[in-house]
């Protein structure tokens, strides 16, 4: 249920007067256009309410109830007005108070309050016709550009795209226009060798914000296009860097991606630059979540390895938010299905320490990408990691896993690593060790 937004009058106080909101004109339109019926054709008020929803409605509209505008507003004897079908419903709960004022009623009659629906009725009118009118100014102006773009070159170009971007992110009944008079193949058309990077930095933009058939996806796959992408993904601004992410992952969900293109150490190479830069966490968002898509295609996994991948993930693992800390452990827990994955880990000297504080602490899913990770490791070298894991902890993160509500898989999982660390000590030093007598016994 949506909670509305009641208006401020300009001294910054609520309108809670009909008849004062009615005089000073603060309900819009003046007394001849509430009730003079400026409105050709009769418009419903429901569908109108709900296309509206974002306005910032009088609060002598809301009712008090159900904190929505009302549409067969009634009063009752104490003065106040409600929904009907609210205070019926209040009535039929064996209430005989008015809600607002808590008054007991002495007459449970409800008027209809004819004044008030007619003024919510206008308000809405005039409100829903000049969205209208302005959603028609900017399909019409969306037109205009896609007609110039055919035409105009250079810095006009430019302007051109600019625009319609703006267009496209700021008016979502846009990309329908767009889509529908061949607007996807006419920006497409535009991507190539030649592309200068402020044509192909908003020409992007504009793509990755609409919905793109095959036929669109095939043609942005195509090598020059595709290699546009990644440069701008390397050098572009981060808007841009974010929106090639976008683009490039949408591309990816798409039937015969070939992997050639997305092993592009390039590609990688700008991936991880994204990753790792920490003043924009959009940014290292879409980096991870594209990362964690490239991942996906198995023969590319060995060049993600090679261009020093896992490092990279471990070492910005604590600055990570919940959201990109999933990505990050997915990734890092596929790469370690490979050996030379599995041997990154072990000889980067945060692997364990930084993968153990994440275990139970942030979700289920986490901890098991971190039990998978934890266990390649000290299965690879037992003697030298699983010590190392005990004195982070581990010992005592994998007795919660064991005694909470987890999945069996990970339960049984958590005992093997457990019985794993304990090898290399005896009982005694191994309880000393992990600080767990109690709970051990």
């Amino acid at each position: 249920m949506r909670m509305y937004q009641a208006s401020k009058v300009s001294g910054g106080g609520q309108v809670l007067d009909l008849e004062t909101a009615v005089k000073d004109g603060i309900l819009g339109g003046g007394c001849g256009a509430l009730f003079g019926g400026v409105v050709a054709e009769k418009l419903d008020l429901k569908k109108m309410v709900a296309e509206l929803e974002s306005v910032d409605v009088p609060s002598v509209f809301i009712c008090p109830i159900s904190l929505e505008p009302m549409q067969d507003p009634v009063t009752l004897c104490t003065g106040q007005t409600y929904e009907r079908s609210n205070i019926l419903r209040w009535f039929s709960l064996g209430h005989f108070t008015c809600p607002t004022t808590m008054q007991e009623l002495w007459d449970d009659s409800v008027t209809p309050n004819k004044t008030l629906q007619q003024l919510i009725y206008s308000w809405f009118s005039q409100k829903y016709l000049a969205m209208k009118k302005r959603s028609e100014d900017v399909q019409g102006r969306v037109l205009e550009v896609l007609e110039s773009l055919k035409k105009v070159k250079g810095q006009a170009r430019v302007q051109a795209l600019k625009e319609l971007r703006q267009l496209v992110v700021t008016h979502g009944s846009v990309k329908k226009t767009v889509v529908d008079n061949n607007g996807v193949a006419l920006v497409c058309s535009l991507l190539g060798h030649f592309t200068s990077h402020a044509v192909g930095s908003e020409a992007i933009g504009i793509l990755a914000n609409l919905e793109l058939d095959l036929e669109s996806m095939e043609i942005l796959m195509q090598p020059a296009k595709m290699s546009l992408m990644v440069d701008m993904l390397n050098e572009g601004s981060i808007e841009t860097k974010i929106n090639c992410t976008r683009l490039i992952e949408t591309l990816m969900v798409g039937k015969d991606f070939g992997s050639e293109i997305v092993s592009s150490l390039s590609l990688l190479v700008g991936l991880l630059r994204l990753v790792r830069d920490k003043r924009y966490p959009n940014g290292v968002f879409a980096g991870l979540s594209l990362l964690k898509t490239v991942c996906s295609h198995e023969p590319v996994r060995s060049s993600v390895v090679s261009i020093g991948t896992i490092p990279q993930l471990v070492e910005v693992l604590p600055r990570l938010n919940n959201e990109c800390l999933e990505l990050a452990l997915y990734v890092l827990e596929v790469l370690s299905t490979l050996p030379e994955g599995r041997l990154a880990l072990k000889n980067c000297p945060n692997t364990i320490p930084n993968v153990v504080r994440l275990m139970m602490k942030v979700s289920e899913s986490c901890t098991q990408f971190a039990l998978s990770i934890l266990w390649a490791v000290c299965k690879l070298a037992p003697e030298e990691c699983a010590s190392r894991a005990v004195e982070a902890g581990l010992a005592a993160k994998l007795l919660l896993v064991i005694q909470s509500g987890c999945n069996p898989v990970m339960k049984q999982r958590s005992a093997e690593l457990l019985k794993l660390c304990s090898l290399n000590y005896t009982t005694t030093i191994f309880i000393s060790k992990c600080k767990l007598t109690r709970t051990i016994q």
